[in-house]
């Protein structure tokens, strides 16, 4: 059995790249994750875990991470990405991420609206919200990251 986090952050980045894989990278750097295995992992933050905006991980770690991205060859078209932590008081969170050809302020309407949904579909007093957004401009290749890493 794994461990549950105790810990996490929210993050966001953007670059550009020679092609689409080192444009997510150099997203990941700019993000200060670039250094750390992803575990890809749905929505749900553990109950009473610890923002530490901070948190410094051992680069090469596995770390389970919800994260949204987008990637575009087209040069001059806005991009963005953001992620959304809703906190409630006494039990687990929620996460939502979303990407998409739009500014970093339509990205987070977006997850402030998906974070309500989540929290009255579950019937659950939504209490707080994080957000971590960011948009980017193509030039050439471009990627626009957000994320949620999770940590021990």
């Amino acid at each position: 059995m794994l461990p549950t986090p105790k810990k996490f952050f929210v993050t966001a980045g953007s670059s550009e790249g020679k092609n689409p894989l080192n444009a997510f990278d150099n997203a990941l750097l700019q993000g200060r994750i670039g250094n750390l295995n992803l575990m890809r992992v749905t929505s749900i933050l553990p109950p009473g875990v610890q923002y530490c905006p901070d948190l410094v991980v051992p680069p090469g770690s596995l770390v389970p991470t919800a994260y949204g991205y987008i990637i575009s060859d087209v040069p001059g078209e806005l991009i963005a990405a953001a992620v959304g932590v809703g906190f409630s008081e006494d039990t687990f969170g929620v996460i939502m991420e979303y990407s998409g050809k739009c500014s970093r302020e339509e990205a987070e309407k977006i997850i402030e609206s998906m974070l309500k949904e989540a929290f009255e579909t579950r019937g659950m007093e939504l209490d707080g919200i994080k957000i971590a957004s960011v948009d980017h401009r193509v030039e050439k290749v471009g990627c626009a990251l957000a994320a949620v890493p999770l940590w021990y």
